[in-house]
């Protein structure tokens, strides 16, 4: 079946086309005294209905030939062959349309069909399905657009997904080989905290399973997150490790990804307070101010850096993480302001509510 066809809407509209044009080809009659008016539209806009029915096949035409294979005789033969034929058949249903017309016995109903007249319903049978045939190419080729759309939109949700989980993967073993050599160190140094460290460990992998799974969760419960992790953290480091986290009230339901603050706060343990003798603060405000959410994490950084510097691998991946989600909507910056390291992060402010909405 023809799809444009299939619409009630597409299907009205090209029904007061050819009613336009069976109208306008009645004027044309009247106006030179062929016809009266009555008589007219009584033979046109049938006539013309019919032949809009006849056009729609214009579609399969157009089908049977795609562009990539369409060449210049070809396209003639085929397309002036169609059009032809539509024209001799449209012209045969005019006169046996008219004869049915004359055959009422009423001398009122009924034109004068001469050849002049015939061969000028020929050709503009001919010509409207020509004109059918361009207008089913146009929507053809808007349709294969809009197909061609679909499918890149839906190989960039795959390649988004499955880029986020790479990206998972990359972020979760590397958090957890750190906390095993941790304890492993602690087993012979302090028996005790290993113990604590391990019951931690599992407290955060728990929690981790259980948010991994979701694309977004709330600031205060990556929050929670990251207080297991620090639990872990300040057994290894004690008093040398200091947190500040200021969240404002109205922020705390904010959406984000999942495991988005532990790495950057990994980051500002190792290549920061690990390399402090007296240790620091970490500090992180969580701010929301209409329409974006607002992170910043500062950690303090040693004058003279040890010489194994990071790669940056953490944070590049966070920030493929948010241009993956977010494209352009988000971005997350870094740099070194003195004895201060600080990362700052931008998102737009969702809710649980509102990316119902948009879902």
């Amino acid at each position: 079946m023809n799809p444009f066809l299939s619409n009630l809407r597409t299907v009205l509209l090209s029904g007061f086309l050819y009613l336009l044009i069976g109208s306008f080809f009645a004027s044309l009659l009247a106006f030179a005294q062929l016809s009266s008016w009555s008589n007219a539209l009584l033979f046109s806009l049938p006539n013309t209905l019919l032949l809009g029915l006849i056009s729609s096949s214009a579609y399969y035409v157009c089908r049977s030939l795609p562009l990539a294979q369409r060449r210049f005789w070809i396209v003639c033969s085929l397309f002036g062959g169609a059009s032809g034929l539509t024209g001799l058949l449209w012209l045969a249903l005019c006169l046996t349309w008219n004869k049915i017309c004359t055959s009422l016995g009423d001398p009122t109903l009924g034109i004068v069909l001469n050849t002049s007249l015939q061969a000028i319903i020929f050709l503009v049978g001919a010509f409207l399905y020509l004109m059918a045939i361009l207008a089913y190419d146009v929507l053809i080729a808007f349709e294969n657009m809009r197909h061609s759309e679909l499918r890149e939109a839906a190989s960039q949700v795959l390649a988004r997904e499955a880029e986020l989980q790479v990206l998972r993967t990359q972020i979760n073993p590397h958090f957890l080989f750190n906390s095993l050599n941790s304890i492993s160190a602690l087993t012979t140094i302090d028996p005790s905290c290993a113990r604590n460290m391990t019951i931690e460990l599992a407290q955060f992998f728990r929690l981790t399973l259980a948010l991994s799974e979701r694309q977004k969760i709330q600031l205060k419960e990556e929050i929670a997150l990251c207080n297991h992790f620090l639990a872990i953290e300040k057994i290894r480091f004690g008093r040398k490790l200091q947190v500040q986290i200021n969240a404002k009230s109205d922020s705390e339901n904010a959406l984000i990804p999942p495991m988005l603050l532990q790495p950057l706060l990994e980051n500002a343990i190792k290549h920061g307070i690990r390399d402090l003798v007296d240790g620091g603060t970490i500090e992180v405000h969580c701010q929301f101010t209409a329409p974006w959410l607002y992170i910043a994490i500062e950690n303090p950084i040693d004058s003279q850096p040890a010489q194994t510097q990071g790669t940056g691998t953490g944070l590049k991946n966070c920030s493929a993480r948010l241009r993956s989600l977010y494209g352009d909507k988000a971005r997350i910056d870094w740099r070194s302001e003195g004895l201060r390291f600080r990362v700052e992060i931008v998102l737009p402010f969702e809710t649980a509510i509102s990316h119902e909405d948009k879902s």
